[in-house]
């Protein structure tokens, strides 16, 4: 029996021009352990663990990738781990959120904003970054009204170092705001927490890109015996149009496997 991929099943992020699959690596478990919101305790892998999980994720057709500064040593751990592989890859990182000695703080100004993705270049080894979100600290529209970052990566994206921006929210308000200028929301969307649904639909009639984190409501989600709760879970999201892709932060080769199967079957209508 063949393996199940991917490769066939690439979709637009929106309009702008690049192509993902419709699973991304959420990257957080390659460089942090503290502080994040996992029912079990997982160690962060070593650098052949992780070497092997990408060229596995990539085996099996993903080639969207999602990290950020907050995400601990993620950032300059991917650097070199995909060096030499910058064309196979959709690269999204962050701005706006910091995390140090185990606290998160936020900065949305226009000079931290530069300067967080011009360290993010250095650590990616990269000369630009396909997508940069706003990671939000839950004031979604007092960052868009009040703050320099959106402004800010709009510059940046004419000026080439990144392709395209838009925000990771926390209200329908944010999010529909962050996509009248942006190009792409990324939003909470699962069994349990479907709020930000309107959001999705926008996105879908105007054209913009949805990227949905906490897919599989971060291993949390429990349903009636018999039911596959990913499967339950990639059937929800992809019945979305709006929907270009979950990003998933498995470190578990057999869960990514798993998942990438699900996501398969799903979308070919077995």
């Amino acid at each position: 029996m063949s393996v199940a991929t991917l490769h066939e099943l690439h979709r637009p992020l929106g309009s702008t021009g690049l192509r993902v699959s419709p699973l991304g690596l959420g990257t957080v478990k390659l460089g942090r352990d503290q502080g994040v919101k996992y029912p079990n305790g997982f160690q962060i892998p070593d650098d052949d663990a992780a070497r092997l999980l990408l060229n596995q994720a990539k085996g099996l057709g993903i080639n969207l990738i999602d990290t950020a500064p907050a995400y601990g040593r993620s950032e300059e751990r991917l650097g070199p781990l995909l060096r030499g592989q910058r064309q196979d890859w959709v690269i999204v990182s962050k701005v706006g959120e910091e995390f140090a000695d185990g606290l998160s703080r936020h900065d949305f100004s226009a000079a931290h904003t530069r300067l967080s993705v011009e360290r993010s270049l250095q650590r990616l080894e990269t000369d630009f970054i396909d997508l940069v979100l706003v990671h939000s600290d839950g004031n979604d529209m007092a960052i868009l009204e009040h703050e320099e970052v959106y402004a800010t990566l709009a510059a940046l994206k004419a000026e080439g170092k990144i392709r395209g921006f838009g925000f990771s929210g926390k209200t329908v308000e944010g999010g529909l705001k962050a996509l009248e200028q942006g190009d792409c929301a990324m939003v909470t969307y699962n069994l349990n927490e479907q709020s930000e649904k309107p959001v999705i639909d926008y996105a879908a009639a105007h054209g913009k890109a949805i990227l949905v984190k906490k897919a599989l409501a971060s291993g949390h989600v429990c349903l009636s015996p018999g039911v596959d709760p990913v499967r339950a879970s990639f059937e929800l999201l992809f019945a979305q149009p709006g929907v270009a892709s979950a990003i998933v932060g498995t470190i578990n080769p057999l869960h990514l496997a798993h998942n990438v199967a699900t996501v398969a079957q799903v979308l070919r209508g077995h």
